[in-house]
């Protein structure tokens, strides 16, 4: 009987071929942990909270104190997202610091060591809970127009798409900026600290000093922003806010990118 050999598939001490096909934790899994990381901590679950009980607190302002042709729709989902304008960015303060803050870093990158995809997923989480708060604003303004109608008010439910999309570009990019000081400072207290107080500063001081003014209504994002909660913006107002996020978004989330990229873990 003659032994028959089969010729190795592949060269000893060689990979797998199907090793050569891993690429990771997919993008898309990261990003699911990320956004169970944002209700994960206590602080985190309960921003969330407070953010979604100021909503409807907000709502239910609108409906007990507006004149009743005020009782609309559309302003009712205005006023309901500002507390989430203001609130959600330090969410995408405490994500990007995380890692920093708790101490977790070095488990993160370790079974992630592509630190960008981790970064891109925070980023993603960050739109995405963005775009959920957007909606659920949209139906407690909608529950609120429906209280609004039994009770007199003018219950009007005309809203333009323009302004839900000028709405919606709001809080993405201020959670976006949120994000961004999260990133560059990497250090939860000082980032929340300065994300409030250097853009205040800045509107200050634009008011106050008159050579500012100019350079103000440019580069400083809480007024370039106020036009996005009202229907008809123009293309000079999309300008204005778009150099303004530039200043407060992208530059710092580059910064912060870097920084990330380059810190050693320990």
């Amino acid at each position: 009987m003659t032994a028959v050999q089969t010729a190795p598939t592949s060269a000893p001490g060689a990979a797998p071929a199907s090793a050569g096909r891993r690429t990771g934790i997919p993008l898309a899994r990261l990003t699911l942990v990320e956004l169970r990381k944002l209700a994960d901590t206590r602080s985190g679950l309960w921003l969330l909270i407070v953010i979604a009980l100021a909503a409807a607190g907000a709502v239910a302002l609108v409906i007990a104190a507006a004149p009743a042709d005020e009782q609309v729709f559309d302003g009712m989902l205005a006023f309901g997202l500002v507390p989430a304008a203001v609130l959600l960015p330090v969410l995408g303060i405490l994500s990007m610091t995380s890692e920093w803050s708790q101490r977790t870093a070095l488990t993160t990158f370790t079974l992630t060591p592509a630190r960008g995809r981790v970064l891109a997923a925070k980023l993603i989480a960050a739109v995405l809970i963005a775009i959920a708060t957007t909606a659920a604003t949209v139906a407690l303004a909608a529950a609120g127009n429906l209280i609004a109608i039994s009770t007199g008010g003018d219950g009007s439910w005309h809203i333009e798409a323009a302004l839900v999309g000028q709405l919606l570009v709001n809080q993405v990019v201020f959670v976006l900026m949120g994000s961004a000081f999260g990133a560059l400072l990497m250090n939860s207290p000082l980032a929340i600290v300065l994300y409030f107080a250097i853009p205040t500063l800045w509107s200050v001081l634009g008011e106050m000093v008159k050579w500012l003014h100019t350079a103000a209504g440019w580069v400083d994002i809480n007024v370039t922003s106020m036009p996005l909660s009202e229907p008809g913006m123009t293309g000079d107002q999309w300008a204005r806010f778009g150099v303004a996020a530039l200043v407060w978004v992208v530059l710092p989330l580059v910064a912060g990118t870097v920084r990330m990229l380059r810190r050693e873990v320990s």
